[in-house]
């Protein structure tokens, strides 16, 4: 039987398996979906057991997809900073409470005061206590359901719970264990000065590994419940978000990452940590023991053509251009938009901006701007803020060689070179990159039993599929357009302040 290495990715909207072989190509691939609950606004939650139902069905089929493969390793990845709590037998105890949780900004703020201020808590983990972390989440339980809390002894990640299921072991990896903000990753270690200043037991953690390493085995009862069988070996796995760079390839200084889903990220991979003076960027353990992950979150991409597709909607009867529809339009306006610009921020902003009063806009409307330029100046808009983070990755001393796109976004092959002429390098795609966290959770499954030596080697499996090559003469009109948009936010967040006390956004 021919061996494969089996990825799983635990989303907040489903749940993704896939196997490959040991030249990374894919041979067979299964979503499972699932909901949420948001039981109050601004909360978001899950049952854990949505999880297990998801992966049991993707993996069941992947496995009727192949039944001529033999499945060599598992690896894990999953949606980052959600709070699974368990109690001493191993009981979930509450629905999880997901990464995009708005509950617990005056947790967070408690944590910053408590560490000595931003300056204090980066000294502890290089990284802000943003409110989607899993350590503001901790605290929040602990103010408003003390009796749950009473009984809390374990908290996991949500790829580590499935870790559990299938293994029996308690355990997580450095990546995952970073967008805790309860960790250190230059130190790779827990933040134990952090988390005696917030009183909280560095025992409710798990075990913390190497993204490579064999965490756990297939145990009988994770056998019986997944169709695997036992005493296959299990690796830590990473992160979503920071798994998919190796799944893009993405190894190599200089080497960059977009993905544009609904939100926008703008990922590196580094061989040292960097400073992180004002906390504007996250800075995480890479899934290789040697290497670090910089990445900047904007929380406006492609959403910000899902808006743009509604509004148009609104004024034709209801009937929604497509994202390609939206990309034909803004081919057909000059690069700049003929000086229309967009701000993104239609959910506020993380990064480089950690504003949620922050407002989108078109700024520069004339009666010469149509739907045309108003489609081309949203996708450049999209770009200009993935930029921008990469301006502050600049300072930090990150370079530019060749950016390898990701997302739905990177379907597009408009805003693949919008990127190519902005940033001044070729633009590629890869197999394999839009798999996601699975993909990369399969590759680092390979080096973890020794398939490939390292994660360098692994990341060679991911091949170019297409490329863009930046053109001199748009990379100029863009750079230009992007010295304006980079003032606005300066200029106008008084603005966007004065409308939310005012309450006119109500």
């Amino acid at each position: 039987m021919t061996q494969s290495l089996l990825g799983i990715d635990i989303g907040t909207s489903g749940c993704k398996a896939l196997l490959i072989d040991a030249t990374g190509a894919v041979l067979a691939s299964r979503t499972e979906t699932y909901g949420l609950s948001q039981p109050h606004p601004g909360w978001t939650e899950q049952d854990p057991r949505l999880w297990i139902d998801g992966a049991r069905a993707a993996v069941a089929g992947v496995l009727a997809l192949r039944p001529d493969v033999e499945v060599g390793a598992i690896g894990l990845s999953g949606q980052m900073h959600g709070l699974t709590p368990l109690d001493a037998e191993h009981r979930v105890l509450r629905p999880a409470i997901l990464w995009n949780d708005q509950r617990n900004g005056a947790e967070c703020a408690d944590i910053t005061t408590r560490a000595g201020g931003i300056e204090g808590l980066l000294r502890h983990t290089n990284n802000r206590m943003l409110v989607g972390y899993t350590g503001g989440k901790i605290l929040w339980m602990r103010n408003h359901e003390p009796e749950l809390f009473g009984r809390l002894r374990h908290v996991l990640n949500p790829k580590d719970y499935l870790r559990f299921v299938l293994t029996g072991e308690l355990a997580t990896e450095v990546s995952d264990a970073s967008g805790t903000g309860l960790f250190d990753p230059r130190r790779r270690a827990w933040a134990a000065g952090l988390l005696d200043l917030m009183e909280i037991d560095a025992a409710l953690l798990p075990p913390c590994h190497e993204s490579h390493v064999v965490s756990g085995r297939v145990s009988r009862s994770g056998s019986v419940l997944f169709g695997l069988k036992a005493g296959i070996p299990v690796v830590g796995g990473g992160g979503d978000s920071v798994i998919q760079t190796i799944g893009s390839g993405v190894i190599a200084p200089g080497e960059l990452q977009t993905t544009i889903g609904t939100a926008g990220i703008l990922a590196a991979a580094l061989d040292e940590p960097v400073e992180n003076p004002d906390g504007r960027l996250q800075v995480f353990c890479n899934v290789a023991p040697d290497k670090w992950h910089c990445m900047g979150v904007s929380l406006n991409a492609g959403g910000a053509v899902e808006w743009l597709r509604a509004l148009l909607a609104g004024f034709a009867d209801g009937a929604v251009p497509t994202a390609e529809q939206i990309a034909a339009l803004a081919e057909k306006a000059p690069v700049g938009a003929r000086g229309l610009l967009f701000l993104p921020y239609l959910n506020g902003e993380r990064c480089p901006h950690p504003d949620p009063s922050a407002r989108g806009g078109f700024v520069g409307l004339t009666t010469r701007h149509g739907a045309e330029e108003m489609a081309r100046s949203v996708m450049e808009g999209v770009t200009h803020s993935l930029f921008d983070i990469f301006a502050l990755m600049e300072k930090a001393g990150i370079g530019r060689t060749l950016i390898k796109a990701s997302g739905g976004g990177a379907r597009s092959v408009l805003w693949r070179q919008m990127q190519a002429d902005l940033f001044g390098c070729d633009v590629v795609t890869t197999e394999g990159a839009a798999e996601g966290g699975a993909f990369g959770a399969a590759l680092v499954a390979g080096v973890g039993i020794g398939v490939w030596p390292d994660a360098d080697e692994a990341a060679r499996a991911c091949r170019a599929v297409t490329r863009e090559a930046p053109d001199a003469a748009a990379g100029d009109a863009m750079r230009s357009a992007f010295e304006v948009y980079r003032g606005l936010y300066d200029a106008l967040s008084p603005s966007f302040a004065a409308i939310g006390a005012a309450r006119l956004d109500r």
